[in-house]
């Protein structure tokens, strides 16, 4: 490489996390953004967290089923406005477990992807120490490029 000269990446599968959130829906419109500047393919995905459904029945797949419905109503959102900014290539994901884990690794690996998009997520301190943060985790674990995107109010 030469002197002075700046490389970029080129990216060609990239991963957004959402869940709804102003955080996220920032993270999203980066990684639209550098979807279309490198012609790469968008994942869209969002992971339902099986915690949520440890206190209630496992009879009782009602409340599943219908987090499941408005999670594919979000991604189907999503999938619609990526596709009006000029994303060509999108594959939508949807799948329950462990957020860290799936945005983390499993997803990455599943889907061969070069670069993960997140939102930073409003965490106090003592918040992390408990739950820890997704992010963090992300960072730590996945087997490719992080962007974590921040809200700059």
């Amino acid at each position: 490489m030469k002197e002075g000269i700046f490389m970029l990446e080129n990216y060609s599968k990239i991963l957004v996390g959402l869940d709804g959130s102003v955080e996220s829906t920032k993270a999203f419109d980066t990684a639209v953004a550098t979807a279309i500047r490198n012609d790469a393919e968008l994942v869209i995905a969002n992971v339902i967290d099986l915690r949520a459904f440890q206190s209630i029945s496992a009879y009782d797949t009602v409340i599943a089923e219908d987090t499941q419905k408005g999670a594919q109503h979000l991604v189907d959102d999503f999938v619609k406005e990526a596709t009006d900014a000029g994303v060509k290539k999108i594959t939508p994901r949807i799948e329950f477990g462990s957020p860290k884990v799936m945005l983390g690794q499993t997803l990455p690996k599943e889907e061969n992807v070069d670069l993960i998009v997140l939102g930073a997520t409003g965490l106090s301190y003592i918040e992390r120490i408990f739950i820890g943060s997704v992010a963090d985790y992300i960072i730590k674990n996945a087997p490719c490029d992080t962007l974590i995107v921040r809200d700059k109010k």
